[in-house]
């Protein structure tokens, strides 16, 4: 028997009761990781103008958490794959420099059967280079610096994404590194890998991420008096109102919402 009483959607849909235990809820990526924040509904609209019937949803947004030992890989047979190979010899390299890993590396995350290393930002520009020049490791190419925005990730709000490939060995892996709204600065690796050039001008741009030592940081789709960063969680939908045969159409911030 369904007894409905106690399972009466609340005010777009939500039921209480789920509203209660969203923070209970499982992520997308099973029990490990980090839940930063609990969404409601899909589409971020909160004030009746979602239309979509997914105004009830709630879900757990979670961070992958660290991957132990051993790694395996994609192309790996055994436990001990290519991923651990790469691990080892980073490891290694950055203590024959006189760096402790576990202090440049905040962790190590396999998830989807691709390989991440979270590096502490003061660390970005000597592990890069070590992953260029070692003949172990000889990932030649930075594909580019991706910026992430994740308000409810307090402390390490603004993320930039390297993704990295040694056509030597063919392989493909991901640097991730973290800066706080309140200091969004990140050491600059144009030095190591010259395509990031433009790279690190657009996440600037869009995020407002600093790259320190950048050769000439200035934004390069917004025009230069333009105030803000469009592309954070937190930046006003905004716009300008648009005239058509003799209409104004209001910017999308200002039009009508259903209720």
């Amino acid at each position: 028997m369904n007894d409905s009483s106690t399972h009466d959607p609340g005010p777009g849909g939500v039921n209480p009761e789920q509203d209660l235990n969203a923070q209970n809820l499982p992520g997308q990526r099973g029990d490990r990781g980090e839940t930063i924040r609990v969404q409601q509904g899909m589409f971020g609209a909160n004030n009746g103008g979602d239309t979509s019937g997914y105004g009830g949803l709630v879900r757990g947004i979670r961070m992958p958490g660290p991957a132990t030992r051993p790694y395996g890989g994609p192309r790996s047979r055994d436990a001990y794959g290519e991923f651990d190979e790469i691990a080892d010899e980073l490891e290694g390299a950055l203590e024959e420099q006189g760096l402790v890993p576990g202090e440049v590396i905040e962790k190590t995350v396999v998830d989807r059967d691709e390989l991440t290393f979270h590096i502490a930002r003061e660390h970005l520009p000597q592990v890069a280079r070590t992953l260029r020049d070692d003949p172990a490791l000889r990932f030649e190419i930075c594909t580019g610096v991706s910026g992430v925005h994740y308000p409810g990730d307090t402390g390490r709000e603004l993320h930039a994404v390297y993704h990295l490939r040694s056509i030597t060995h063919n392989r493909l892996i991901r640097l991730e590194v973290t800066a706080p709204d309140r200091d969004p600065h990140i050491p600059s690796i144009v030095s190591v890998y010259p395509t990031n050039d433009w790279h690190e001008r657009e996440t600037y741009d869009f995020f407002g991420l600093v790259f320190d030592g950048h050769p000439s940081l200035t934004r390069i789709m917004m025009p230069d008096d333009w105030q803000g960063h469009p592309q954070r969680k937190d930046y006003s939908l905004g716009g300008i109102p648009v005239e058509y045969k003799g209409a104004e159409i209001p910017a999308p911030d200002q039009r009508r919402s259903y209720s």
